[in-house]
């Protein structure tokens, strides 16, 4: 059958199960809407405010599902608004594809208008991009694209289709969707490497993080730690892989860690990293991260393998087989003495934690905010921040009970990142959406509140109101001597006001029991509602890293850096 350019590009995507692509037309992609709009029975686009706003949607879309998201963008400001979603989904390997249009073949490098090498823009922060130049390979690139984006570590890719290859004809042959590609299996000989020191540890910890999340292997690491008597902690990105109340999860180590899962993961004579990058916000200063380990590395990514950390055993291929064959060699284990130590691991960390928040000044703490939000929400309910202190309190706090719910950006903290990602996920999943945000990451892109509103989406909007920007003021407080540059923004914003023009319902509230009757108020609704929680600006998020500090230097409060 023969199709132009713009056609094709449409029909791959339904080929592939697309069915929802975020995007904002422009004079390089009416063609592509234009085909769009005759396949909208088969694709449903959803309009954004901004460019950022949709590929954050994407992002969303694609963390909350484990599909390929997609966004499509024009030629010039619309490709360049891009860049921050499209970094950040490759920072936190999010499968995405980015459809952008250009100017005709024939203008290329000619300052033409709107024009701009968006290839070289983006090479950097994508794990392959394309500039198309002829429509006889137009669908296969798609096809390619998808599969690279989903294959191994997952990440974006760029698609570039100038206007005149949206116009050519040529013949389109539908096909498959494409899989990813097969890994092959970890090396037989490292396995049994990793058995014998498993089998020799009397201190072992699970250590998760997004890639676990991505894989879908709760199941197997749950089963790893009951097999082995092990406790698990998590990264930031591995938040939801397992549930908050299981026994054995000790929560979020590092920088802002839970006690309990940061000193047993310094305590522990063997670390077993599934789907982790050992970033420096979960280990400070490598040198004295896991003094007394041993450590095993699982990932899809031979090049996360000794990059952070000196590992002992790294494990390359697919987690879920890699696991698997694990299990299968592995007997039971007992550990009596380390359960006594995480024991009182726990108890010291429920000790540190109330002293903490008993320093918290105001009527409405951080702390008595997520323990109302747990109690009123649903199981189903996702969990989204932004960046910024409320986002490190909901790491803390919330309770999560199913894979994929905790939605955020880790490794860019992207501010602006929430309210797009909360319209993608609940396109994506029909389930509610709660955003946890902050008034500085708020102001980012709160005009996606009209696209919350547009598409009837039951957001939940929890703005932990600060008048600060809150955690470079924490910085600030700790460290600078209380020299409070640029985060405290004077901004007298009427929240309320502003929900509602928008067409949205807005309420403020300042102390525990106000927001308990507001929340049980917005979650009754199927519109979107924002709750503005004004809470103190003094208010810290601890535990904390100091700069340069090795995990040992965490402090716990405000008096251990006045004294």
């Amino acid at each position: 059958m023969q199709m132009n350019g713009a056609e094709i590009i449409v029909n791959t995507l339904v080929e592939q199960g697309c069915d929802t692509v975020f995007g904002y037309p422009g004079g390089q992609v009416v063609d592509l809407y234009d085909a769009l709009y005759k396949a909208q029975d088969q694709v449903h686009h959803v309009l954004t405010a901004h460019e950022q706003g949709a590929v954050h949607a994407a992002d969303g879309y694609a963390r909350a599902t484990g599909r390929v998201g997609v966004v499509i963008a024009t030629s010039g400001p619309g490709a360049t608004n891009l860049v921050t979603g499209i970094a950040t989904a490759m920072l936190d390997s999010i499968p995405l594809v980015a459809i952008t249009g250009n100017v005709p073949t024939s203008l290329i490098g000619k300052d033409s208008f709107q024009e701009v090498n968006i290839l070289g823009v983006t090479m950097p922060i994508t794990k392959h991009n394309y500039f198309v130049t002829d429509v006889n390979e137009l669908a296969d690139t798609l096809r390619e694209a998808f599969q690279i984006a989903k294959s191994g570590r997952p990440g974006p890719v760029l698609v570039d289709v100038p206007k005149d290859v949206q116009l050519a004809l040529c013949d389109f042959t539908p096909q498959g969707p494409v899989g990813p590609e097969s890994p092959p299996p970890a090396d037989e000989a490292a396995i049994d490497e990793a058995v014998e020191l498993i089998r020799t540890a009397e201190r072992p910890i699970v250590y998760i993080g997004g890639g676990a999340a991505r894989s879908c292997v709760s199941e197997e690491i749950v089963a790893l730690a009951e097999r082995l008597d092990a406790y698990i902690s998590c990264t930031f990105m591995g938040l939801s892989v397992v549930p908050t109340a299981h026994p054995r999860f000790l929560g979020m180590q590092g920088m802002h860690g839970h006690f309990a899962s940061t000193f047993a993961n310094d305590a522990a004579d063997l670390i077993i990293g599934i789907g982790v990058r050992f970033s420096d916000r979960a280990t400070g200063k490598t040198s004295g991260y896991a003094r007394r380990a041993r450590i095993i590395q699982l990932d899809a990514d031979l090049t996360e393998i000794n990059k952070s950390i000196h590992v002992d055993v790294g494990l390359i291929g697919d987690l879920r087989a890699t696991l698997q064959t694990l299990l299968q060699k592995l007997e039971p284990q007992r550990h009596p003495n380390w359960e006594r130590e995480v024991a009182a691991l726990c108890a010291e960390g429920v000790r540190k934690r109330i002293a903490a928040e008993n320093e918290t000044p105001g009527a409405l703490r951080p702390d008595h905010l997520f323990d109302i939000l747990n109690a009123k929400k649903s199981d189903a309910d996702l969990i989204v921040t932004d960046v910024g202190q409320h986002q490190m309190w909901a790491a803390q706090y919330a309770n999560l009970s199913r894979p994929r719910s905790f939605i955020s950006s880790g490794g860019l903290g992207t501010m602006g990142f929430g309210m797009g990602a909360s319209i993608g996920a609940h396109i994506g999943t029909g389930k509610r959406p709660i955003l946890i945000t902050g008034d500085g990451s708020f102001a980012m892109n709160l005009n996606e509140l009209v696209t919350a509103v547009t598409y009837h989406i039951p957001l939940t909007i929890v703005l932990l109101n600060n008048d600060a920007l809150g955690m470079v003021h924490q910085w600030q407080e700790l460290f600078f001597d209380r020299r409070f540059s640029a985060t405290e923004h004077g901004r007298f914003m009427d929240y309320p006001k502003l929900a509602e023009a928008f067409g949205a319902k807005g309420v403020t509230v300042d102390t525990a029991e106000a927001f308990a009757a507001a929340l049980d108020d917005a979650l009754c609704q199927t519109e979107p509602v924002l709750i503005e929680a004004r809470i103190h600006t003094d208010a810290l998020v601890m535990p904390m890293l100091p700069p340069g500090g090795a995990i040992q230097d965490i402090i716990f409060s405000k008096q251990e850096v006045q004294t």
